[in-house]
Parts: C-alpha cells; structure tokens; sequence
C-alpha cells in the first residue's frame, strides 16, 4: 500500500534575533529597559525582535520541536514498516500516518503569522515586504516540490501544495484570531463537501492541457481538487494554525484552553467518525463494498487509513475520519491532533530544561525542516526504494539517525540549514518593495 507523503512546514522564519540583536536593533542611548518614553514603535521593534529569537524563550524552540517531530513522523510513513502488520510497532507507525502532514500544515500558518507580525501585523513597506517574502518562498517551494515529483520517487510530494497554500491564505495574514479561528471552522465544515462535489463533477479522464501541466508532477487541477493534498481541504489546518499564532503563547491560561480545544476536536472528529460509521445505516456495508486501495477493515476507517482511501463512489466516505479522506471529520481530529502537540511541545521545553537539551536533535531538525524533507526524498531516490511504506525497521532508524546527527552537527556551526539559507538568499529581491 502507497502512502501519501507526510511532510510540510518547511519554511519557518529564520531563528535570528535574540539578546545582542535586540540590543544591536536599538540605538545605544537608548538604556536597555526602555523607559516609556520611548516611542512605541521602538519598544514594538524590540519586543519582535525578540520574540522571534529561539534564546529568548521556548515558544519558538517548542514550535521547532513539534516541526521536528512531524519530520520524523514523515520518514516513519515513507521509509517505516506497514503499519498493517500490525503490533505496537505497527500502531506506533499508524500514528504518524496522515497526522504528520496535518501538522505540518498547521505550523505552515504558525510561521506565516510568525513572518508577518505576532503582535500586530506589519503595515506598510514592512508589511509589503513581508508578504513579499511569502509570495517568492511559495513560488520556490512551487518549483522545488514539482521538481522532486518529476524524479518519480513513490512519495506523493507535499512542496508544491504546500506553496500553493501559503498563496492562497496570504490575503488573510492581517486578521486576528477570532475570524481566523471562524474561517479555519467553517472552512472545515464546508470545504469537504465542496471537494465532494468538484470531484465528481470533474471530468472522468482527468484534466487536459494547461490544467495538467506539467504532465509527471501536480498541475492546477491536482494541487486544488485531486492531489494528494488539496488545497480546497488542506487550507483549513494552515489558517488554524495562524489563528492560534495570533495568541499568547507565554500565558499559561491560554496554553490552557488551546489543550483544552485540541482534546475536544480530536474526540469530535474521530469520536464523531466512530459514532457515524456505528449509527448511521448502512455506512459500514458501503464502505465494505466500496474500491479503496488497502487491505484494512472498514471498521477502522475512523482513525486510520490502513483500509485504504475512499474513493468517492459512495457518500458513506464522508463519515470517515482516517488521515488522507478530506473530509470534516477527518480535519477536525488531525487538527485537535496538531493543537495539543503543539501545546505539549511549547510546555515542555519550557518547564523542563534538561528535557529541551535531550530534546535538542530532534529540535535541530525542525530548525532545518526543509533540507529535511528534501534530503529524506534524495535519499529513497539513492537507495532506489520504490514501495512506500514497507522497508525494514532498521532503514527508518538509519534515516531518523542521519537526519539527526546531520541537523545536529549543522546547528552547531550555522544558525540555519543549507535549503534554508538558500531559501532566505532567494528573497532578498523582496527588500527592493518600497
């Protein structure tokens, strides 16, 4: 069984600024408590500066974290055993399956929110800069992602998409976490049934043409409706995502809550899947009956995808909940999912010191979650693994253990990962927006 590629957040701010930044960043007769008197934009130029530096609190070391673990979650969907062959270690491997990319998705709206202004959203030339810097990272992103799927590896690459969302949620960056939070829920109680609809109203064949183009990567058609990310029912984690970047992460009520919210979306989407699939007549029969393209039971649908993926034929797919279905359910759950990794990441580097240094690998590697990704689809081109998942348990440990030596060393001497500086070169143009 082939699985989808479980990777996405892979443009996050740079880790810059940080205490001598700050300082470097203010004029030196202005004392460094900043009395009031100090304009507030000064005071709001610190406090950014400050609070985009990974050494000025866990808040951005718990998001690389939780960056950090959805990589790993990837190579365990790509390079891992089938989680079919079940046991601890094939449930283990099932859990990464789907959620992985969901959160990553998630964190792309973190980072968009984290690119344009926390506090407030930048305004003027800072702001046209900003977005400036967004539209070139996306159409880099575009390129690299459809560059990687011509190679024809068995990975359903995530890049392209992934560049398509940040286009696409961009309008919204000025909006606070109230409509933000409003749209990621409604977009995840209409959106899928939109797709529902599009797709079957599509032609049989495919698209054609310029719609297709190019021919062995995702063209416009597959990137919004039919691809193995569709925009249409993707783009509802990136927006949850910067609604929850527009909070206080710091405070411990909101941390709180947000614990609270992600518990209760992850029970309503793969609680409500499970009550659907059990209550409403029929719904198990159909799937039972329906062509997918696994060998699980339909009974498991509700939270995993080793059944296979709904294939559209029958209406009974929309009560589903496993990763990969598009449906509300299933955007519901991953999205509580992505929330309370989230939270758990920011908490714990935070509370506990010696638990950030141990976890400081896995940190390294969301810092650099780009040359990640591409590296880990280098490496199954290299070693010519063309069936996805599958391979031996010790070939997902050597990736794991690579992946993270090599972020681990490469922080040490550089604040970011190759792809990532390059990636940051590339949008020097956007400084010349006046």
């Amino acid at each position: 069984m082939q699985q989808h590629a479980d990777r996405t957040a892979l443009v996050a701010p740079a880790a810059t600024g940080g205490p001598e930044d700050v300082r470097r960043a203010v004029p030196t007769a202005v004392p460094t408590a900043v009395p009031t008197a100090v304009p507030t934009a000064v005071r709001r130029e610190r406090s950014d500066a400050a609070e985009s530096g990974r050494s000025s609190g866990g808040r951005l070391i718990g998001a690389d974290l939780a960056r950090g673990l959805a990589v790993l979650g990837m190579y365990a969907a790509h390079v891992g055993p089938d989680p079919s062959r079940g046991g601890t270690i094939g449930f283990l491997l099932e859990l990464s399956h789907g959620r992985a990319s969901a959160l990553f998705a998630f964190l792309a709206g973190f980072s968009i929110i984290l690119m344009t202004g926390r506090g407030a959203p930048k305004k003027g030339r800072a702001g046209r800069q900003a977005v400036a810097k967004i539209v070139i990272r996306a159409l880099v992103l575009l390129a690299v992602g459809t560059a990687l799927t011509m190679t024809g590896t068995p990975v359903e690459v995530i890049l392209a998409f992934y560049g398509l969302f940040f286009l696409l949620v961009l309008p919204l960056y000025r909006l606070a976490a109230r409509p933000l939070a409003i749209i990621a829920v409604a977009g995840a109680l209409v959106l899928p049934q939109v797709l529902y609809v599009v797709q079957h109203a599509l032609p049989a064949e495919g698209a054609e043409g310029v719609w297709a183009w190019p021919a062995d990567a995702d063209g416009i058609v597959s990137l919004l409706f039919t691809g193995s990310y569709p925009a249409l029912t993707w783009l509802p984690f990136v927006v949850a995502g910067m609604a929850v970047g527009r909070l206080d992460l710091s405070a411990t009520a909101v941390r709180t809550r947000l614990a609270i919210t992600g518990v209760g979306l992850a029970v309503l989407g793969y609680g409500g899947s499970w009550l659907a699939l059990h209550l409403v007549p029929g719904a198990l029969t159909a799937l039972s009956s329906s062509v997918h393209d696994g060998g699980g039971s339909a009974s498991s649908t509700w939270w995993s995808d080793t059944w296979g993926y709904p294939s559209g034929d029958t209406p009974a797919g929309l009560l589903i909940a496993s990763p990969h279905s598009e449906t509300t359910l299933s955007i519901l759950g991953n999205t509580g999912v992505a929330i309370v990794v989230l939270v758990a990441c920011l908490a714990a580097v935070d509370a506990f010191p010696r638990f950030r240094r141990l976890a400081r690998p896995v940190i390294a590697v969301g810092t650099m979650s780009l040359t990640a990704y591409v590296l880990h689809i280098v490496g199954i081109h290299l070693l010519g693994i063309d069936e996805l998942p599958g391979a031996s348990l010790r070939v997902l440990v050597g990736f794991i253990v690579a992946v993270t030596v090599f972020a681990t060393l490469w922080s040490r001497f550089f604040r970011r990962g190759p792809l990532e500086w390059l990636l940051g070169k590339a949008t020097k143009p956007a400084a010349l927006v006046r």
